[in-house]
């Protein structure tokens, strides 16, 4: 006997329900378990019936109440493989959603085929994403990257900063410039601009400016 790949749907509009519901029993190894209308269901339906794929649409009693269905359902089960189907493309819901380990994101109104290839594929553990989400999912990751190389550079030459070069930092992060932290030091400029240079190198920057970015974007600013 042919495979069937279990589907679940998550959708609050009734008549989409139904029609999804209809698309994927019209397979000829597809095979519909369950349906429900909104987070709570979902969540339900996902922890009483053996499946293989849940398709869940992001807003139903509220903007997020899909993510967070999504969210509780993989905190249960870390394998679960789930696709969005929602009306929103904007960036942050593409990388809010994406963010739960979601295997695929696809925008209503998208080619029925481009549905069902993607549940095929999610079954078969390959991931299908296309156009502007797999961009902003790929760009997030590398800068999730530089992120993580940038916070381990830091982190690892912080126990290198000496007690003058911390309180140098802190009065960068207070956007002071070199004569205004000469004068709260009370030395020579000269003598700031030496210890600036000496600070560059250590934390592998050119410009003041990027260790202060850098500080606030990996929100390290209460370690100075």
């Amino acid at each position: 006997m042919k495979q069937m790949i279990k589907v679940i749907i998550a959708e609050d509009f009734n008549l989409l329900r139904e029609d999804l519901a209809e698309i994927i029993s019209q397979q000829d190894d597809m095979k519909v378990i369950g349906t429900a209308a909104n987070g709570t269901e979902i969540i339900e339906l996902a922890g009483s019936v053996e499946h293989d794929i849940i398709l869940m649409d992001i807003e139903m009693e509220s903007v997020y109440a899909g993510i967070r269905a999504a969210e509780s359902i993989r905190d249960k089960n870390k394998d679960e493989k789930i696709i969005y189907l929602t009306a929103h493309e904007t960036e942050e819901m593409i990388l809010t959603a994406m963010g739960t380990g979601a295997v695929d994101y696809i925008v209503k109104g998208a080619a029925e085929e481009k549905l069902i290839h993607s549940i095929r594929d999610a079954y078969e553990g390959r991931t299908t994403l296309e156009g502007r989400v797999k961009d902003l999912v790929m760009q997030e990751y590398k800068r999730l990257q530089e992120s993580e190389k940038s916070l381990l550079f830091f982190v690892n030459n912080l126990s290198n900063l000496t007690k003058t070069e911390r309180e140098l930092i802190r009065l960068l992060l207070e956007n002071n410039k070199v004569k205004k932290i000469a004068e709260v030091r009370g030395v020579e400029v000269v003598t700031i601009k030496s210890q600036i240079n000496t600070l560059l190198k250590k934390l592998g920057s050119s410009r003041t400016k990027e260790i202060t970015k850098t500080i606030r974007n990996l929100n390290l600013t209460h370690l100075f």
